[in-house]
């Protein structure tokens, strides 16, 4: 799913995609895909990047794709702007959202939609990529709806 209006308005920082060892994630989602790090020796998942497995200890990691499909795991309904560009944007809802098919990895994200509307741990999710082409350097967020 993608959306081509952005949900939050103008004025805030923009992510900074680098050359570094997050560059897969954001390659990803410019192309509508969910990219996570998983290790090639024990096939574990993990998130935020890092140079070594969270598990094993092994330096042999790489970029996956997984759906961008998951759980609610908590979140958090805004009622104050936390950012003067927020100023006219709130109430919205922050969600932090467990993936199960990726070892319960958690990423974290708006949910669109009505701020009011009911939430519930454990309610399914589903990603929606959100495209700034506008933005120097063009980007896109990885967003969620309720399913």
């Amino acid at each position: 799913m993608n959306t081509t209006t952005p949900y939050l308005r103008p004025g805030l920082a923009k992510p900074a995609p680098t050359e570094g060892l997050d560059k897969p994630f954001w390659d990803g989602l410019r192309r509508e895909v969910l990219l996570l790090q998983r290790c090639s020796a024990c096939r574990g998942w993990q998130w935020g990047p890092e140079f070594v497995c969270h598990r094993c200890h092994s330096f042999e990691l790489e970029y996956e794709e997984t759906a961008a499909e998951g759980i609610i795991y908590s979140h958090q309904r805004v009622w104050h702007p936390v950012h003067p560009a927020l100023v006219e944007q709130g109430p919205y809802i922050v969600v932090l959202v467990e993936l199960p098919q990726a070892d319960n990895v958690r990423l974290i994200g708006n949910l669109l939609g009505e701020a009011e509307q009911p939430l519930a741990i454990g309610a399914a999710v589903a990603g929606v990529f959100e495209h700034h082409n506008d933005d120097d350097p063009p980007h896109t967020l990885l967003q969620w709806v309720a399913v």
